[in-house]
């Protein structure tokens, strides 16, 4: 009763009328940024993300770039990508592959949108934390004056988001005791303890753990797909064309696979796909906040960074692999990671298993760290740059870890409908913020492209813009 309670609702939240809203605004704001986040620019946006990994940045802010960046990466590449795909390929079919490449290549510019507010209306807290940090509150209270609704955006997101960790521990658990027959008690409580000593640490711990597994497992787990393309290369154009067809057309059932409609490619192909790289959702404020650059567009090519390895390259190879082994087909009844698992078993063998159930396990330990971050900033929205912050923050680490950790068990669709839930949610306030705002986003968009730009190639020492202002001062 109350999975399909929450199936329900959730597919009333990611009906048509969803879809039709996020693509459309996509497509909006790409037009609007002249597709430099698209199609254009591609060399620069390459050149300022990955082409600066190992340095720590110019201008104002708490870590680098990149460490911000892995952070917000690390909410990205996870299960999403293993688990995320694999459920939208079942209930959609392999058209869902082609809207979720179709949501990502627009969500850029959205993604681009919500990093240019979160430096915009950042804060520094200097008493409790020598931070600087932005959230959907913040930029509720200080770009829209919504104190009130601040506040309680503030308190649904610190006690609701919590919850959705629990499809990490899922797929965590599965793998695991699929692969090692590993006691999913002794799985939670580990991951638990590994995920509060590093949580405990705060942002500069976080941040320097990440920017060193995110890059390493993604390349690992990409050469990984890689092989099973290899070794199917000849069936590759095939799939490709199946993708590309079943897009537009109804599939029919074959095997498992009981067949999907053009709806259900699109529906569940852009829900999961945003679950993956979380474009519109608003975690783009919140994790590049913090990072060092000498203006917010700057900084707004991770917008392109992160959901081209995200969407573009890492989901594309959990796709394939599933498709070119017809995992979904021969495997009625298995959902979420563990099919992503019999792609892999099915290529590599039992290697292909433990490889699989290692690689979801520092995927959602990543991912669930990453999230804390993220649900941290609510905690210190609401407490403020005071001695308070600092207290409830060590206690709420606490109550974060405890659906992590207890609520392992639950039904892999009733978590993955609470994850969509929340995350429509998180999409409609981002959205009423890149709206309202969006003459803001626009000012600092041409005068990073008009004004500073120009003036940097022509050997000028240029001001920082610091919080997103050119004067220095926040507005």
């Amino acid at each position: 009763m109350v999975v399909k309670f929450l199936v329900d609702i959730s597919n009333f939240m990611w009906g048509t009328w969803m879809t039709v809203f996020l693509l459309g605004t996509g497509i909006f704001l790409s037009i609007r940024f002249r597709f430099m986040y698209n199609f254009r620019k591609i060399g620069f946006h390459f050149k300022n993300t990955y082409g600066k990994m190992f340095k720590s940045g110019e201008g104002t802010g708490t870590v680098s770039g990149f460490a911000a960046a892995c952070t917000a990466m690390a909410n990205t590449i996870g299960v999403g990508n293993i688990g995320g795909v694999a459920t939208a390929i079942v209930a959609g079919g392999p058209g869902a592959v082609f809207w979720m490449w179709f949501s990502g290549l627009f969500g850029m510019s959205t993604k681009a949108c919500e990093i240019i507010l979160g430096q915009r209306y950042r804060t520094k807290y200097s008493k409790s934390m020598d931070e600087y940090m932005c959230d959907r509150s913040f930029v509720m209270k200080n770009a829209l004056g919504w104190k009130k609704g601040a506040i309680m955006l503030a308190f649904a997101c610190f006690l609701l988001g919590p919850w959705t960790c629990a499809v990490q521990t899922e797929s965590v658990t599965g793998s695991l005791k699929q692969a090692f027959n590993l006691d999913p008690r002794i799985v939670v409580t580990v991951l638990g303890l590994t995920c509060f000593v590093t949580i405990f640490g705060g942002l500069k711990r976080i941040s320097s753990i990440m920017e060193k597994v995110v890059p390493f497992m993604a390349m690992i787990y990409i050469l990984g797909g890689l092989g099973i393309l290899v070794m199917h290369i000849t069936a590759l154009p095939e799939a490709f064309f199946l993708i590309i067809k079943s897009a537009f057309t109804p599939i029919a059932g074959v095997g498992g696979f009981a067949g999907a409609t053009v709806r259900d490619a699109m529906r569940y192909g852009v829900a999961r796909g945003l679950y993956s790289n979380d474009a519109g959702t608003g975690y783009g404020i919140i994790a590049h906040a913090s990072a060092k650059t000498d203006h917010p567009v700057r900084q707004s090519s991770w917008g392109w960074g992160e959901v081209f390895l995200d969407t573009i390259v890492v989901c594309s190879v959990t796709a394939f692999s599933i498709i070119l082994t017809n995992a979904y087909i021969d495997f009625p009844g298995v959902d979420s990671a563990s099919l992503t698992t019999m792609a892999f078993k099915v290529s590599y063998g039992q290697l292909g298993a433990w490889f699989m159930a290692i690689s979801i396990t520092v995927f959602a330990w990543t991912t669930i760290i990453g999230m804390y971050y993220s649900c941290e900033k609510s905690v210190n929205y609401v407490f403020g740059d005071t001695e308070k912050n600092k207290i409830a923050t060590k206690i709420y680490m606490i109550y974060y870890l405890f659906p992590c950790i207890f609520f392992y068990n639950v039904k892999a669709q009733s978590l993955w409908a609470m994850t969509d839930i929340l995350s429509a949610i998180y999409i409609l306030i981002t959205f009423i913020f890149i709206i309202t705002k969006q003459k803001e986003i626009m000012r600092l968009f041409n005068d990073f492209w008009n004004r500073f730009i120009p003036a940097k190639e022509r050997g000028e020492n240029v001001p920082d813009v610091i919080f997103g202002t050119i004067e220095g001062e926040l507005e």
